[in-house]
């Protein structure tokens, strides 16, 4: 049975996580784009993306766009197995005549 994922079960962080399910492999979004989408402040965005990105769930990348700094987010494979085994977690707390 799928267990929950003690980092994506916090609400904010799974928010983020399935806002990031939805892009293409190796799509990514930057970090204002999330920001406005979650109605998150930047410590608080900024800190739950740090922790989702210990989980190795995330890729982060730092850059320079007409000499502004621009930090873009993407979900990895671990990540996205991750989430899908999260979501088939509650799906069978939800619906617990689904179990196999």
């Amino acid at each position: 049975m799928p267990e929950l994922d003690p980092v994506i079960h916090q609400p904010v962080r799974l928010q983020i996580m399935a806002a990031l399910s939805h892009l293409a492999p190796r799509e990514q979004v930057d970090f204002t784009y999330l920001k406005t989408k979650l109605a998150l402040t930047d410590g608080n965005l900024g800190a739950h993306l740090a922790t989702i990105e210990q989980a190795g769930y995330i890729a982060i990348e730092k850059t320079f766009i007409a000499r502004k700094p621009k930090t873009f987010v993407a979900l990895t494979a671990a990540g996205r197995r991750a989430f899908a085994e999260h979501v088939a977690a509650l799906t069978l707390i939800l619906h617990p005549q689904h179990r196999s």
